[in-house]
């Protein structure tokens, strides 16, 4: 009897001493939730009905489930409102100049470097990527990965599965749901999951589903009221971009063309669709206004029309998780790379540090965690992401991590010392839209911007009480004089607590040797789709 009491308290002093060096710091392997991040490109929170704004243009009755079961985020905002940037500093809870990646042009992921998902697997947990990548290396730190190259296509997409590339057929926001949801439920049930669920949609050229060709009724969507924006009140860098609904659009942007990778059978729904309104449209040879309404109203049927899509996924990815038992412990987060124009300002795509550009939509749900349609006007950034799902999971977050972990923001807690402002900085110029490099600081009412290259250098300052739309540059104007130089400060301190660079030189150095490396960039400055 003593030797067995002795034996079982040696083992148990065993087992103590094991889990005492187990990665898992704040949690035991029970208690580690799932994590299930719904990563979309280019959805605009103006087209999401949990926002206000979103419910003048279609509903999404699944996306919307996370705020009546969750939280909604009504400042979250991104470092760099481009595709790849925005995605590396989700990974490494970095901005760009720390992670290496600056833009859609030139950069390439190094995932030689810490990334949440590399912390979870070592941690435990199992780890898959399905959909969009968009960071031109390999994934790491995924046991599973199967991702789109580049951009990806919409219909019949090719694939890379852990490095094998091949060919589907179907819906690619259908598809790469399918591969996600396989992936749940075919691995160890004894460990938690990471999953990152990755959409293509609603990204240009924004190709519907064919379920969803006849979504609106051929409806005329409401105009903002600044879609013949004329950009006076602004420096030249608002003026002097290309992006606009009236000039940038491409056939295939309008569908005036049928895409390549339709089959026979889908070729045929498609120009049943578009076909006969294409004849439409060509017969009444509009011009000036009338054309730009025509264009903004198709581009308005094509991007909701992609949602859709999405908003049905989302509500596959919920109800699976319901039906599995699996809801009560999984933390889930939507929310998109960046926000997107939707005809402000005459305006499609992103990049600036003005609001539809900067800020995303972002939800999320937990039960026990997170209380019931919550709302929450506190500043958050997808940078907040990495530390975040590391502190739900109880892995320790690195010091050099530079976004903060949401968890008490979740439960209604915001620390005293919680952001009062937010670094923004955009690099990629000139192509594919000529949006020219600037930085500045985000707060909840203001923001100071500096264009700085390559052929401007000048300042703005907006003030989104009094002018919402931000169509007046209020730097010098009387009264904003202490406002300027309070913001002046914030962002020097902001830059040098992030170290930033006082220059661009390392990115410079980086597209230099790009181009060493790839002579035929120097023919064409663009080599990858850069949207």
């Amino acid at each position: 009897m003593t030797f067995a009491r002795n034996h079982f308290e040696f083992i148990v002093l065993i087992l103590a001493c094991v889990a005492s060096i187990l990665p898992v710091s704040d949690a035991g392997a029970a208690d580690r939730p799932n994590i299930v991040l719904i990563f979309t490109d280019d959805h605009a929170f103006q087209a999401i009905s949990a926002y206000g704004e979103g419910r003048k243009l279609l509903e999404t009755p699944n996306i919307d489930r996370l705020a009546k079961q969750g939280m909604r985020f009504d400042r979250a905002v991104v470092p760099n409102s481009i595709c790849g940037p925005s995605r590396a500093c989700v990974l490494t809870g970095k901005y760009n100049h720390k992670n290496g990646f600056y833009d859609n042009t030139y950069s390439v992921f190094d995932g030689s470097q810490p990334t949440f998902p590399k912390m979870l697997q070592a941690a435990g947990y199992r780890t898959g990527l399905f959909g969009k990548w968009h960071l031109v290396s390999d994934p790491t730190g995924f046991d599973e990965w199967h991702i789109l190259p580049g951009q990806g296509d919409y219909y019949n997409p090719d694939m890379i599965k852990n490095g094998t590339r091949m060919r589907h057929e179907g819906y690619v926001t259908d598809l790469v749901t399918d591969f996600a949801l396989d992936w749940v439920g075919s691995g160890d049930k004894s460990k938690p999951f990471l999953l990152m669920l990755q959409h293509k949609a609603p990204h240009r050229d924004w190709q519907p589903a064919l379920r969803h060709l006849g979504h609106d009724k051929d409806r005329k969507y409401p105009e903002p009221a600044t879609l013949f924006d004329d950009y006076s009140g602004r420096g030249p860098a608002v003026a002097d971009q290309d992006m606009t609904i009236e000039k940038t659009m491409t056939p295939g942007d309008l569908k005036l063309v049928t895409p390549r990778r339709l089959n026979a059978e889908q070729k045929a729904d498609w120009e049943a669709y578009y076909g006969p309104r294409n004849t439409e449209f060509e017969k009444a040879n509009l011009t000036g206004k009338d054309l730009v309404r025509w264009k903004y109203n198709r581009y308005m049927h094509d991007y909701l029309g992609t949602i859709k899509a999405v908003d049905e996924s989302v509500g596959r990815v919920l109800d699976y998780l319901d039906a599995n038992g699996m809801s009560k412990n999984t933390l889930v987060v939507y929310a998109a790379d960046q926000g997107f124009y939707l005809g402000e300002h005459g305006w499609f795509d992103k990049r600036w540090i003005f609001e539809e550009s900067l800020r995303t939509p972002m939800l999320a749900q937990w039960p026990g965690k997170i209380a019931h349609g919550t709302t929450t006007p506190d500043l958050v950034s997808v940078i907040d992401f990495a530390p975040t799902f590391l502190s739900a999971a109880g892995v320790s977050v690195p010091g050099d991590i530079q976004g903060r972990s949401l968890l008490p923001i979740f439960e209604g807690k915001k620390p005293a010392d919680w952001r009062k402002a937010f670094y923004y900085h955009y690099y990629e110029y000139p192509l594919p839209h000529r949006v020219r490099r600037h930085y500045g600081v985000v707060t909840d009412r203001y923001k100071l911007v500096h264009f700085y290259a390559p052929d401007v250098d000048y300042w703005e300052l907006y003030d989104r009480e009094k002018d919402p739309a931000e169509l007046k540059n209020m730097l010098g104007q009387t009264g904003y004089e202490q406002v300027e130089k309070d913001l002046r400060a914030e962002l020097g301190r902001l830059r040098t607590e992030l170290e930033v660079p006082k220059d661009d030189a390392g990115y410079e150095a980086m597209i230099r040797q790009r181009q060493r490396d790839r002579p035929a960039a120097k023919k064409k400055a663009a080599p990858r789709a850069a949207e």
